[in-house]
């Protein structure tokens, strides 16, 4: 087993006073790593990972398996064009997604999250915090009008 260090590191002098911070965080016990450099077709869907109870191939998609992810990063490559990045959520026990949540991920940004089992709430019938998680079951990317490349580093 390895152990994934990961570093986030802000530089920025305002008004002559350093107000960046770097972070720094161990995740234990990585057996498996999955990193890939995926090209996204212009106003296409493009699912760049997806998680399962078991890890198999769904509908032509390798799966990762839901209970073993500690890490997921997904930067945008672009050095211009932003892209729509989905987190397809399973509120049910069969394990589809039935509900998304959608941000927009700028050129040359990233977004980083961990645990997927349990790990995200979506509720559409409240403004309150919904604390009832539910499964992450897969990623996708929707460029908006240009071809686009993002990178996906998972650990698990």
């Amino acid at each position: 087993m390895a152990v994934l260090t990961v570093t986030i590191k802000e530089e920025l002098t305002l008004n002559g006073s350093n107000r960046g911070s770097e972070n720094i965080t161990s995740i234990a016990s990585v057996t498996q790593s999955f990193n890939r450099i995926v090209t996204c077709p212009a106003s296409q869907d493009t699912t760049i990972a997806a998680f399962q109870a078991t890890t198999h191939t769904v509908a032509g998609k390798p799966t990762m398996n839901i209970d073993d992810v500690k890490y997921i990063r997904v930067t945008n490559l672009d050095a211009s064009n932003e892209v729509n990045l989905s987190l397809q959520v399973s509120t049910n026990e069969n394990g589809v997604a039935d509900s998304s949540c959608t941000l927009v991920l700028e050129a040359g940004k990233s977004f980083i999250t961990g645990k997927v089992h349990d790990g995200i709430a979506v509720d559409d019938d409240t403004k309150n915090i919904n604390t009832t998680m539910t499964d992450l079951e897969s990623i996708l990317v929707d460029p908006a009008s240009n071809e686009v490349q993002v990178e996906i580093f998972i650990a698990s």
